[in-house]
């Protein structure tokens, strides 16, 4: 990976110019995979205004949108937030890096000092089923990551989300949502190539992929 320079005091304005040249911060870490032989991990965003969501993607949202409210709050750590992202980890990814972690790594992990970030509730009937972390740059959202109540799968809350974040882009006259990277070969991330069109970073020039259309190779 190539990383920014740690000391380089970073800005929302600057974090914009290099999500669009394929970065991407873990905390306040901003980096890019750079590997010489490969190119399997591709930047993607939805153009926002061109964006229309599939048929399962509309059923999904049309079956909660009633009782749905999306709440964007400033950046802040909150005990019921984290309760749900333990609840989250133990039921995804029992076995992962972050499973075991407390507080000070969520902080680490999601938030950023130099950043401006959301965490967009959404919540059905009171009940809180997931949360978008979520920056805010010029032009665009970065989605940084969501974690849902892992009993509401069935209401497809990971849909939920990045439909909330396309809509909360779209009332804020904003451009594009950055969703990191897609990598073909892994099935958590391979997700990202339902949500068309799609812009794709391909040979640092990005790529429109429409309905039908098949996404680049890497390697």
């Amino acid at each position: 990976s190539a990383f920014v320079d740690p000391a380089l005091r970073l800005t929302p304005a600057i974090y914009a110019r290099l999500l669009a040249h394929g970065f991407r911060r873990r905390g306040s870490f901003v980096y890019r995979p750079l590997c010489p032989d490969c190119a399997e991990c591709r930047a993607v965003r939805i153009p926002v205004d061109a964006f229309q969501p599939r048929r399962s993607q509309r059923r999904a949202w049309r079956a909660t949108a009633p009782g749905l409210d999306v709440d964007p709050r400033p950046a802040a750590f909150a005990d019921r937030h984290f309760a749900l992202y333990r609840r989250y980890l133990a039921a995804r990814h029992p076995d992962g890096e972050m499973a075991g972690g407390g507080a000070d790594d969520y902080r680490r992990f999601l938030f950023a000092d130099w950043g401006e970030t959301v965490c967009i509730e959404l919540r059905s009937d009171d009940q809180l089923l997931g949360v978008a972390v979520t920056d805010v740059v010029p032009g665009a959202l970065s989605a940084v990551y969501t974690f849902f109540d892992p009993s509401q799968q069935a209401r497809s809350p990971g849909v939920l989300a990045i439909l909330a974040q396309v809509e909360l882009a779209r009332r804020w006259n904003l451009r594009h949502l950055y969703l990191g990277y897609w990598i073909a070969d892994c099935r958590k991330m391979r997700y990202k190539s339902e949500y068309r069109p799609l812009d794709v970073l391909v040979d640092d020039a990005w790529r429109r992929v429409g309905p039908g259309d098949p996404m680049p190779a890497g390697c």
